[in-house]
């Protein structure tokens, strides 16, 4: 069995694979990382670097997804 982290994520607990990325994450919410905004333990996590930043055991993040519409 895969190691798991445990996460809170917008508040809410949540368990991911370790080694995921904070793109996988996103993914796996149904998300597209190029519409999200994520805050990881406080500290704003460039888009650009979402696939590159590995998660870690207690990570706290607030994701928020942009929604266009008119």
């Amino acid at each position: 069995m895969a190691a798991e982290l445990s996460l809170t994520v917008n508040g809410e607990p949540h368990r991911a694979a370790a080694g995921s990325s904070i793109a996988d994450l996103v993914q796996a919410f149904g998300l597209d990382p190029k519409k999200v905004a994520v805050e990881r333990n406080g500290a704003i996590a460039p888009r650009s670097t979402l696939a590159d930043v590995t998660l870690g055991d207690g990570d706290v993040l607030e994701i928020v997804h942009f929604v266009g519409g008119g």
